[in-house]
């Protein structure tokens, strides 16, 4: 399989930029249309959001405003041709009766390019948001999870009404049409990196979407979950994000990198970000979370990927020689960026065999901007 490219968090106002600098993402719809588009024409494999229903507080614009997943996909799949359109799924806040249709639905507008992203949740204040509260281990929420997708697939599969009678849920004549475009599946991928996300993935996912720290390590996490997943008689792709940096020089890209997730990172936010991955989340290990505060503000804490175009394209080379099957991307200005990527680094990914030769339709490419400088900065 081609290794896959996409976009990561583009519904999410600053993306996975933790930063100040005013020319970061703005997630507005218009921006997200633009943005769906010249990934359409540049030929990337699919677009995935993130669901977050609360801020990060009242000091900090990071993630401020989020367009709902589902009705994000479901313009986008209406506006765009062939690249895929997940909705992330939170199982703790959408009721399976209720998003087995709306994903069925999806998958029909967009002619089977819709995509699940199935999450099991971690952030403990949109559980309160809700009224709820997050169970405190991993197994249940994972549990939990499992009731949920098994009766979403049993939704798009039944042609006689059932009943339902289980640890978290009864329910009673239950139906559900249409079914998705293709049979009686959506594409799906789940968002997981502890122990319980990436088994839960290995029997349920097409994809597991899992942190690593690059692809030496990652590289043990693919033959891990892979291998999970072949005990079980399934096959499942691995994915993984970062964050892209590309200028014409590697000093460009790493004085462009400094300036916005340095010298102007949202510090605050990025503790509390990593505060909060640290209490309820297993994505990232507490090594990890000691020495990626610079990967926070950067990207999230996802993999770095900075550099001349040349670095960046082997960059992902080296994510596919890993074996990963794929990687969800983000800039720091999403729009503005993509461009200069899709003419400079896909010929190279597809000169290093890891994508095929682009054809069809090009995007208008422009450089992406330069970092704006304080008279009182060294040029």
């Amino acid at each position: 399989m081609t290794f896959q490219l996409g976009l990561f968090s583009p519904n999410t106002e600053s993306g996975l930029a933790i930063t100040t600098v005013p020319e970061r993402w703005h997630a507005t719809w218009e921006n997200n249309l633009r943005l769906a588009t010249i990934a359409d024409e540049a030929g990337l494999d699919f677009l995935l959001p993130v669901a977050r229903w609360t801020d990060w507080g009242a000091d900090t614009d990071f993630h401020r405003s989020v367009l709902d997943p589902l009705v994000w996909a479901s313009g986008l799949l209406a506006s765009t041709q062939r690249i895929r359109v997940f909705s992330t799924v939170h199982t703790a806040f959408h009721h399976p009766v209720v998003a087995a249709k709306q994903l069925a639905t999806l998958d029909q507008l967009g002619s089977g390019r819709a995509g699940l992203n199935i999450v099991a949740g971690w952030h403990a204040p949109e559980y309160e948001m809700f009224g709820l509260t997050l169970p405190a281990d991993h197994d249940t929420r994972y549990a939990y999870a499992q009731e949920w997708w098994d009766i979403v697939q049993r939704i798009w599969t039944s042609t006689e009404p059932f009943d339902h009678d289980g640890r978290f849920f009864r329910l009673r004549g239950v139906v559900g049409a249409p079914k998705p475009h293709n049979g009686t599946r959506v594409l799906t991928m789940n968002a997981g990196s502890s122990a319980q996300g990436r088994s839960f993935a290995a029997r349920n996912a097409d994809h597991a979407f899992t942190v690593v720290g690059g692809p030496q390590d990652g590289a043990d996490v693919v033959k891990a979950i892979k291998a999970d997943a072949d005990s079980l008689g399934r096959s499942v792709g691995v994915f993984t994000l970062g964050h892209v940096v590309c200028r014409p020089t590697r000093a460009e890209a790493e004085d462009r990198l400094a300036y916005y997730a340095d010298r102007h990172a949202d510090w605050p936010a990025v503790d509390e970000v990593m505060r909060l991955q640290g209490l309820h989340a297993q994505s990232f290990t507490p090594e990890m979370l000691q020495t990626y505060r610079g990967r926070f503000a950067a990207g999230h804490g996802s993999c770095p990927l900075v550099g001349d175009p040349d670095d960046v394209a082997g960059a992902l080379a080296g994510f596919a020689a890993a074996g990963f099957d794929g990687i969800a991307l983000s800039f720091l200005d999403y729009a503005d960026e993509l461009g200069h990527f899709a003419a400079e680094v896909l010929p190279r990914l597809a000169a290093l065999g890891v994508r095929p030769s682009a054809g069809g339709a090009r995007p208008s490419v422009r450089p992406p901007a330069a970092a704006p400088r304080p008279e009182s900065e060294p040029t």
